[in-house]
Formats: C-alpha cells, structure tokens, sequence
C-alpha cells in the first residue's frame, strides 16, 4: 500500500481547490468559490465580526483519511475539503485550512483563536460540549483493520489478545476499553493498545508488524480497504460495547459561528449538497438523517 505523506504545517486556500473538489456545484457558485468574498450568500449576513474583517474562514484538520489526505505535492483531498467547498458557498468566505498532527494541539489552537474551527472526526460529548459547539454531520461505529493473512477473519466482530494501534485521543481509545472489559467477562486476555500520531502511523505500525490492528472509525476503515484490498476490517459489536457514535465539528462556544455553522448544514442537508459529498466518497453507509448541535448537552449557542 501507498503511504500518504504527512505534513505538520500546511496551508492551503480551499477555494482553489473547489472546481475539483465539488465540480458539480462550486463551479457555478459566485464569490466565496473562486476565492473572494461574497456578500450575497445566505449566511452571510451572520458571520461574526472578526470573519467578515478577516474576509475568511480558517480552519484546522489532521491528516487522517478519508476526511483529509496531504498529498505529496501539499494538497488535501478528502471528505473535508469537499464538505468545506459547500459549507463555505453557504457562508460566502474562502475557507483556509491548516494541517496539524495532533488533537491536543488542534483545541487548545482553536481556543486561542488561531483556528475557528475542526471537522473532526471527533465523538460529540458533554465535556468538549462545555468549551466548543459541537454539530454533528456523521454517525460509525469502531473497527479495526488487518492486514492480508491475519487470524482475524470478516464478518466477526472484535478480537482479543491483539496489539492495537490508534490515534492517541481519538474515539476509538475508550471503544478499546470497553472492548477489553468485554474481552476480561469471557475470559479472554485483553488486548494491548498503542497510540499513534494520525491514522498513516497506525497502518504503518500494522504493516510493519509492530501491531496486529488499526483502530479507526468505520468511516476511515471504509477508505482503507477500498483503496487497497490486501486489508480487510471488522466492526465492533453493540454486545462488546460498542454503539454508533455521533461525529462532529466543533468551533469554540466564544467564536460566534456554532449557529451559523448549524444553519450551513442544515442548508446543505436540503439543497442535497451533502448527499452529493458523500455518495462522492462511497460513505452512504455512514450519513446521518439531518445534522444537530450540540446533542449530547441539548444546549443552544449563544
């Protein structure tokens, strides 16, 4: 398998990237689709202050496909990117995204106002619900990818005994752990976790033997085995304590965007801008009905 380059700093103005990115609709879209702003578009009139001045909107990824790839010439291509072009056609600014490595790095940057917002994919939760507005635009489960002539076979869920590797913080470490308590209720060892940058060192890590499996959200497993049918995945089950999992971005409660952000979804939620993003990418199995914010706390921006 082809390895994507990683990069810790990138940045890249995603409006010239939208004629490829969304060629279906951005190509026809005014102002913020060919990098300029644009007073006319339906959510315009309510983005905050400093946006409007700033004349976009910058925003903050990790390298973690399919949501974001950094190709080796520096572009990113991915969910991401697409879902920004629409979003940012419904907001009426350019949108620039920088790449960073980690997910400490990403909220405390977004808390100090360099970023305004991330797309995850983060689990919406009652503690990132304190300091962030949390919407929510996908739903997975946890599964772990293996590599060809592994012991663990498709259509099983979860195993025990393995060497797993993640991404430090992300959903899937507390899913390991309540797959572990399941593990121990059988009689089964538990399985040995090690956490890994962004999802490239996880499969790195599978395919130099130094982990048996790659936790990852279904979403990214999705990617993985599309791309390269040398890996397979399974899913853990609801009866080893796994559930569906609300994912979302989030944007500081102080930045004044999280109704705003809310809005832009809903918006392309019901011109089927969303829809388009995700048949694009092969994710149908993952939408979800309509997007919400901040549901896990039920509690309205400010």
């Amino acid at each position: 398998m082809q390895m994507r380059t990683t990069v810790s700093l990138v940045s890249i103005a995603l409006a010239g990237v939208l004629l490829t990115a969304c060629a279906d609709s951005a190509a026809e879209e005014p102002g913020a689709a060919s990098g300029e702003v644009d007073t006319s578009a339906p959510l315009y009139d309510s983005l905050p202050k400093d946006v409007k001045d700033a004349e976009e909107l910058v925003v903050v990824g990790d390298a973690h496909p399919p949501y974001r790839t950094v190709e080796s010439d520096g572009e990113v291509t991915g969910i991401d990117p697409d879902m920004w072009a629409v979003l940012g056609a419904e907001l009426g600014v350019p949108v620039r995204m920088e790449v960073s490595q980690s997910m400490p790095s990403m909220l405390t940057g977004m808390q100090s106002g360099r970023w305004q917002a991330w797309n995850g994919p983060v689990q919406a939760n009652p503690e990132r619900e304190k300091a962030f507005d949390a919407i929510t635009w996908l739903q997975t489960r946890t599964s772990y990818v293996f590599p060809e002539g592994s012991e663990v076979k498709e259509g099983e869920g979860a195993p025990c005994g393995k060497s797993i590797a993640i991404v430090g913080g992300s959903i899937t470490e507390s899913e390991v752990d309540k797959l572990n308590k399941w593990c121990a209720e059988q009689g089964e060892p538990a399985n040995k976790r090690s956490d890994y940058a962004d999802t490239n060192a996880t499969l790195l890590a599978v395919k130099s033997g130094r982990a048996d499996l790659a936790g990852m959200t279904e979403t990214a497993a999705l990617d993985v085995t599309g791309a390269d049918d040398s890996y397979g995945y399974v899913t853990q089950t609801d009866e080893q304590g796994s559930g569906v999992s609300l994912l979302a971005l989030l944007t500081p409660k102080d930045s004044g965007l999280g109704k705003t952000l809310y809005q832009a979804f809903q918006n392309i939620f019901e011109n089927g801008e969303y829809e388009k993003v995700l048949k694009k990418w092969g994710l149908e199995p993952v939408a979800v009905e309509e997007p919400l914010i901040n549901p896990t706390t039920k509690r309205e921006p400010a």
